[in-house]
């Protein structure tokens, strides 16, 4: 299915780089920021008020760049790295990239939904196929493509050990970074680390848990701004970014920065 004209505008507004609606004109000769834009899930989008405090990592993630490394944030509740596709929205995000750019892509955790066509994907094959299309894009535009491994869901045994969730897929994704020498940001083994560290009570305060419900998927602001430091940080030991390109790796990030604005209409 692909996106009507109206989606696409809406997604194009979304997820326009922080601070891009109240810039001006572009002054002559002024050299055009390199955008990172991202692509992936539930668990990095774009939150809005009527969600509450649930909170995506790509919300966090500006909090960690300089301000000419702006993020552009394209992921979305839901979807796979094939629905992704067939719906349109990897052709809006290449329409968008500029030579220079970044392109980082987070999925698997809709991937592993084995009743619903639309969305399954199997790690070896058809996942690797979705996230070849992404790469090869992005590089099709100039842009430099960044594969980030699924972070990892609040799972514990009966030991308080954190549990893995995601199967094959981190492994095939960490096979076609190495073949396609793509950039890797291991979030699945260092999220679980950290939630490994962190246990299995003090892990309730970075995942979505309120008086109704208890999401061991989704993040709350801490959540949010960890995850996002993990990034910021891989963004920096991989070299995809250089030491002048991010901030406050190391400082506390106030959670009243997080804001979740009114839903499009």
């Amino acid at each position: 299915m692909s996106l009507t004209r109206r989606q696409v505008t809406s997604a194009a507004l979304a997820a326009l780089p922080l601070g891009a609606t109240a810039a001006g004109p572009a002054r002559a000769g002024a050299r055009r920021p390199r955008t990172l834009y991202l692509a992936g899930d539930s668990t990095a989008a774009q939150k809005y008020s009527d969600a509450a405090p649930e909170t995506g990592w790509g919300m966090a993630l500006p909090f960690f760049l300089h301000g000419d490394r702006p993020v552009a944030n394209h992921a979305v509740n839901g979807r796979s790295s094939k629905s992704f596709v067939d719906e349109g929205r990897l052709d809006a995000v290449l329409a968008a990239l500029r030579p220079g750019d970044f392109l980082l892509v987070q999925f698997a955790h809709n991937d592993e939904k084995t009743t619903d066509p639309t969305r399954y994907t199997e790690p070896w094959t058809t996942y690797q196929d979705h996230l070849r299309l992404y790469i090869a894009g992005a590089r099709a535009k100039g842009a430099r493509p960044v594969l980030a491994t699924p972070v990892e869901r609040r799972r514990f045994d009966a030991e308080g050990n954190a549990v893995p969730t995601h199967g094959e897929y981190p492994a095939a994704m960490r096979a076609l970074a190495a073949q396609e020498r793509v950039a890797l940001l291991d979030l699945q083994a260092l999220s679980l680390a950290l939630w490994q560290e962190l246990g299995v009570e003090e892990t309730k305060t970075y995942f979505n848990w309120t008086g109704s419900e208890q999401d061991n998927t989704h993040f709350n602001p801490p959540g949010a701004i960890a995850v996002a430091r993990l990034v910021a940080r891989e963004l920096l030991r991989s070299r995809v970014l250089g030491p002048r390109d991010v901030v406050r790796l190391h400082d506390e990030i106030p959670t009243s920065w997080i804001t979740w604005p009114e839903p499009l209409s």
